[in-house]
């Protein structure tokens, strides 16, 4: 028994090197030495019980006498209506009410209205329900110009909309100086998914076309997996097909999160306004933040995406794809946004749940979509560990990211993949993006001249 389990450490390791994503420099393990037992899981998350009675109110009252629902800083669900009558509804079943002026139906023909408008690269809008309006943010790029357009048309459309500049700029969160070379750019892997028969690394569709080939080592002798099918822009997500002798049977799910830990996902869900999330990735690391708005449209200079979730979560260049979680429930994948994780910024995510059901893929390690038993599992919140905790700071009792555990080989020193899927190793990071370029240079990766005007012909068109 000793023995056997020695073994499937020792797989596990291997697992987790070959499944690192390397051009993103980020890790989704391929399978880990044992499963929690079930004392460890809970039926339901924190913010999944408060989301659902606020959800079930808003179905029950209705768009035209309520305005969202959201998780107070207590925890709390509270409800948006607007009139006595919907808010005594909302007491009665324990929720917390908010007497609101807009109906929902107001705020959606609002944004509506903006969608129908000609869209301005560098600007985004989602519905604020906590303030009750629609903001719509413009960047350093929006010219004076298009400023004032978009101004009258929103004050014509009433008080419900708020304009608001922003700092930097709103970009697709990839290693832009890659783009013309790779088949792919810098990314980071998501989540380990599956269709029954094939494995696949769920990730940004930004990240690259379909055809676009991914490498596990820094001179890229060792191909992890080709991009089968993206959606960009309208959505941001895209499928990596592990190649042949790199899969396994569908596994735990778990993400690095730096220093040797990872954290185990255990299904998927949608985020609810105010809840707190943990977003991981190959260039910043882990960081977390608050869900500010769902349905979010952003106006890259590639091209519109709809659909977005936004965040108060930072992230930098080379963080796309990357996974957003809380408490072991997978929430999205890492789009694009402003600032960076020293003076902060907007994030925005494309959701897991619409991607999974647009791909017609599961979590690695869940039952198929319709399945008996495929409802989620999240995990406790883990035990304190001052090296995979130290950026989650909050107050106690708050969201934590999920069950943490180590990652990659026990006992033993680290591959050069496992160091360098580890988003706290700066230095081999860089070594990703030199070896990015060599591999893709290379002939016996792109092997004819058509399929290199294909992928640039591609590039041109969706990054500008």
């Amino acid at each position: 028994m000793r023995h056997a389990r020695r073994r499937i450490v020792r797989r596990g390791a291997r697992l987790a090197a070959v499944g690192g994503l390397l051009c993103g420099g980020f890790m989704v393990t391929r399978a880990m030495a044992s499963e929690p037992s079930d004392a460890s899981r809970t039926t339901a998350s924190s913010a999944q019980t408060a989301a659902k009675t606020g959800a079930g109110l808003v179905s029950q009252l209705g768009t035209s006498r309520t305005a969202g629902n959201w998780i107070a800083a207590d925890g709390r669900p509270v409800v948006a209506v607007t009139d006595a009558d919907a808010a005594d509804a909302v007491k009665r079943a324990g929720a917390r009410p908010k007497v609101v002026t807009h109906s929902m139906q107001d705020l959606k023909s609002a944004a509506q209205t903006l969608s129908s408008a000609p869209h301005v690269p560098g600007t985004a809008w989602a519905v604020d329900y906590t303030k009750n309006e629609v903001v719509v943010q413009a960047d350093s790029t929006v010219s004076a110009t298009d400023w004032s357009s978009m101004t009258k048309l929103a004050h014509g459309i009433g008080d419900s909309v708020k304009m608001q500049r922003t700092q930097g700029t709103f970009t697709t969160r990839v290693n832009g100086a890659q783009a013309i070379f790779s088949t792919g750019g810098r990314c980071s892997a998501g989540f380990n998914v599956s269709n029954g028969q094939s494995e696949f690394i769920l990730t940004a569709g930004h990240c690259g076309p379909a055809g676009s080939v991914w490498f596990s080592d820094n001179t890229g002798r060792q191909q992890v997996g080709r991009t089968v099918t993206t959606a960009f822009p309208g959505s941001d997500f895209s499928l990596i097909q592990y190649d042949t002798g790199q899969q396994t049977s569908a596994g735990s799910n778990v993400v690095a999160i730096g220093g040797g830990n990872g954290v185990r996902i255990n299904g998927a869900a949608d985020p609810t306004v105010g809840q707190r999330v943990f977003r991981s990735g190959s260039t910043s690391g882990l960081h977390d933040g608050k869900v500010t708005a769902l349905n979010a449209t952003v106006n890259y200079p590639e091209g519109t995406v709809t659909g977005l979730v936004e965040t108060t979560v930072c992230a930098e260049p080379g963080d796309s794809g990357g996974p957003l979680f809380s408490e072991g429930i997978a929430l999205g994948v890492t789009s694009g946004g402003n600032g960076d994780c020293k003076s902060g910024g907007t994030t925005f995510f494309q959701p897991v749940t619409k991607a999974l059901t647009a791909l017609g893929v599961t979590l690695a390690g869940q039952p198929p979509q319709g399945s008996a038993g495929g409802a989620a599992r999240p995990s406790l919140a883990p035990s304190t560990s001052a090296s995979a905790m130290a950026s989650q700071g909050g107050a106690p009792g708050a969201a934590a990211p999920g069950a943490v555990e180590a990652v990659g080989s026990t006992g033993t020193a680290q591959t050069f993949v496992s160091e360098l899927t580890d988003p706290q190793n700066v230095g081999p990071g860089l070594l990703v993006i030199g070896g990015s370029v060599i591999a893709l240079v290379a002939t016996r990766f792109i092997r004819t001249e058509q399929d290199r005007k294909a992928y640039r012909r591609q590039y041109s068109q969706s990054w500008g």
